[in-house]
């Protein structure tokens, strides 16, 4: 029996395992890609760098992995992130807008200031009116360079990352997401499983531009040869990351929750076939039943965890690993009353705070590296609770 391939396309960094049949990992890559902040507040990906970090981790893995067969490839991924790119070249035409960007906030307040909308948005999508979501990173990126009447000729295709890791894959054949990750672009209809038109015309992205929602386990398409990885492979599943992590802790029956830590940090409760509507700030999206079905969740998102860590190594040169950082915290007894609020790009739940800004606070002559690192530690924890 064939192995499985897994492709794990995150946020800072892209990851290739591959599985045997008793889902044990006998191989696997990581590597990092840039992160471009073109203007305060921006957070952007090259979607070509992205493929490129895929590229390489699977074609590692697999050279780590001699004569063992692929029988089959998933897919899971970083959610919302926007990314468009032209059918016909299979070339991206701006830069990923990812989660993280808060470029559209202004629009959201706009829209959230229209009487009834917020809530008709909530009803049929489960989200918050947010620059979270997709639905006002498409409509940005279309709005420029007259890319909306390409668009609507159908010449350009929009996804999420797994839509276009999925493209460059097939060589361009399939076109497709699957329901965890629709359900995080503000434009699809959680109760209907569908794409709405209502959210279509207010958001001014064509439906032709969109790709088909597909169940989160069947075949997506198939490969073509790249490498080590041969031609007629077929995509067997798909799944955004939370949601992925959520049924690979065997959370696929209601009342099952998880939480996991990564770049953000994202709490889920399987609620089954209920479609539950939470007064505290959570979201209602979709998220993968017994044999992948779309099921319901509540979500709790963090939008600032490890990436808290990497900001400490990258721009304040406090760590020279993310890893150091254990060790770091741990060498003083406590924060010294130093607080990290990590609100790089806002606040998400319970908040939903596009305009809250990061801070360190507390810091005294006595503070140092290890106080900072520690409080900064801390903060995923507090941001959790």
């Amino acid at each position: 029996m064939g192995h499985v391939l897994a492709i794990d396309q995150g946020t800072t960094g892209s990851r290739a395992i591959v599985f045997d049949r008793r889902a044990r990992a006998v191989a696997s890559a990581y590597e990092e890609f840039p992160q471009h902040f073109p203007r305060p507040g921006w957070v952007e990906h090259d979607p070509e760098e992205i493929w490129r970090s895929v590229h390489r981790t699977v074609q590692r893995a697999l050279a780590a992995a001699p004569g063992r067969s692929i029988a089959a490839v998933g897919i899971t991924n970083q959610r919302e992130t926007a990314v468009v790119w032209d059918r016909k070249t299979g070339r991206p035409v701006a830069n990923a807008i990812v989660w993280q960007c808060r470029r559209t906030a202004g629009r959201c307040r706009e829209l959230a200031a229209r009487p009834g909308l917020s809530r008709l948005v909530r009803a049929k999508t489960g989200l918050p009116i947010d620059a979270y979501f997709s639905a006002t990173k498409v409509e940005w990126i279309l709005r420029r360079g007259g890319l909306r009447e390409r668009a609507k000729r159908g010449r350009l295709a929009f996804g999420t990352t797994d839509s276009w890791v999925l493209s460059k894959l097939t060589g361009g054949a399939t076109h497709a997401t699957d329901p965890t990750n629709a359900s995080r672009t503000m434009l699809f209809n959680i109760r209907k499983l569908g794409w709405d038109d209502d959210l279509l015309d207010l958001f001014g992205v064509p439906a032709a531009v969109l790709p088909r929602v597909l169940p989160s386990s069947g075949e997506f398409g198939r490969t073509i040869r790249l490498g080590r990885l041969p031609a007629g492979v077929p995509v067997m599943g798909v799944a955004g990351d939370q949601q992925a992590a959520l049924f690979g802790q065997a959370g696929f029956r209601s009342g099952a929750i998880k939480n996991t830590y990564g770049t953000g940090s994202f709490i889920l409760l399987n609620t089954g076939r209920e479609r539950v509507v939470s007064r505290h700030g959570l979201i209602t999206t979709i998220a993968c039943g017994p044999g992948g079905r779309a099921v319901y969740a509540l979500e709790g998102a963090v939008f600032v965890a490890g990436a808290a860590i990497q900001w400490l190594r990258d721009k304040l040169g406090l760590l020279g690993s993310a890893a150091e950082s254990e060790a770091v915290a741990r060498s003083v007894e406590d924060n010294a009353g130093v607080y990290f609020v990590p609100a790089f790009v806002g606040l998400g739940a319970p908040y939903w705070d596009a305009e809250a800004r990061g801070a360190i606070l507390g810091l005294t002559r006595g503070a140092g590296r290890g106080h900072i690192v520690r409080a900064a530690v801390e903060a995923m924890a507090y941001s959790t609770r």
